[in-house]
C-alpha cells in the first residue's frame, strides 16, 4: 500500500478541544478514525480520547496484520467504545454520560469501508468530484439521501441537533457501508463539524482536489477558523491520498494477455 495522510486540530474559540483523531496501519490495512466530543454533556475531551484509544486498541490487537472482518471490526469497535463510555460514567456515579460523535474507515485490499455516528463526516473525492460522504445522525438530513447532497449555503439552525452518538443510554445507530474499490488518485477525509458547518462543499472538494494532503487540510482548517471567527467551534480534518495503483488484470496462466 502507498499513501499520504496528514491531520490538523484546532481548538477555535472554544475553552478547550474536545476533538480527537488519528489513524493507525499494518502492512495490509489502515484505520482512519475521528471523535468529536459532544457540549452539554460532561467531559466530552474525555469521551473523544477515551473513544479513539479503545478504536485503535482493538484494531491493533485485530488487525494481525489484515482484519478477518472488516464490517464486524467497525461494528465491534462503535459499540466498545460506546460501553466504554457507559462504563466510565457508571463507575463515577455521573448523573450524565460523557458523549461524543464518531467516523472511522478502514482500508484493506485496496477496499474502503466506513462507518459513523453523529455529524462528524467521511469524504471521498474522486477524479475532481464528491464520489460520497456521510449523512449527518441529525434532525436536518434525516430522511435525505445519503449521497450527493450539495451543500451551498450557510448551514441550518437545527444542524447540530443529533438524535444518535456514543454514550448515550440509547443504542447507537449507525451502519457499516458495502466495501468500495479505491482508484490511484483518490482522497479520504474525516472532519468535524466545525470545518464542514463553515466551509462550502465545493470549497472542499476543491481543495482537496487542488493540493496534496499536507497542504489542503491545513488550509481547510484555517479556511473554517476565519470564516467562523471568533465563534469558531473545534477544528479537525484528516485526510489521506490513496497512491497504489490499481492492481493488475489477473490472466490465465497458459493464456498470455496480449494487448
Amino acid at each position: 500500500m502507498r499513501f499520504s495522510v496528514f491531520q490538523v486540530s484546532r481548538q477555535g474559540g472554544r475553552k478547550k478541544n474536545e476533538d480527537r483523531m488519528g489513524y493507525s496501519y499494518t502492512s495490509d490495512s489502515v484505520l482512519l478514525m475521528l471523535a468529536d466530543g459532544m457540549g452539554g454533556h460532561p467531559d466530552g475531551e474525555v469521551a473523544a480520547a477515551l473513544t479513539m484509544e479503545t478504536v485503535a486498541g482493538l484494531f491493533q490487537k485485530m488487525a494481525q496484520p489484515q482484519l478477518d472482518d472488516v464490517a464486524d471490526f467497525l461494528t465491534q469497535a462503535l459499540m466498545a467504545a460506546h460501553d466504554q463510555l457507559l462504563h466510565y460514567a457508571a463507575e463515577r456515579d455521573m448523573s450524565d454520560t460523557p458523549r461524543t460523535t464518531l467516523v472511522m474507515a478502514v482500508i484493506q485490499s485496496g477496499q474502503v469501508r466506513w462507518t459513523h455516528c453523529g455529524d462528524s463526516r467521511f469524504y471521498l473525492i474522486r477524479q475532481q468530484q464528491l464520489l460520497t460522504r456521510t449523512q449527518d445522525h441529525s434532525f436536518t438530513e434525516r430522511g435525505r439521501h445519503p449521497y450527493g447532497i450539495t451543500t451551498t449555503g450557510p448551514a441550518e439552525p437545527n444542524r447540530n441537533v443529533l438524535f444518535t452518538c456514543l454514550g448515550s443510554p440509547i443504542r447507537p445507530v449507525f451502519s457499516v457501508t458495502e466495501p468500495l474499490s479505491l482508484q490511484q488518485g483518490d482522497t479520504l477525509m474525516l472532519c468535524s463539524d466545525g470545518l464542514w458547518a463553515s466551509v462550502p462543499e465545493q470549497d472542499i472538494v476543491a481543495v482537496l482536489n487542488q493540493k496534496p494532503a499536507e497542504k489542503a487540510v491545513p488550509d481547510l482548517v484555517e479556511k473554517a477558523l476565519q470564516q467562523a471567527g471568533d465563534r469558531s467551534d473545534n477544528v479537525s480534518c484528516l485526510a489521506l491520498n490513496w497512491l497504489t495503483p490499481a492492481a493488475p488484470i489477473n490472466t490465465i496462466p497458459g493464456n498470455p494477455r496480449h494487448d
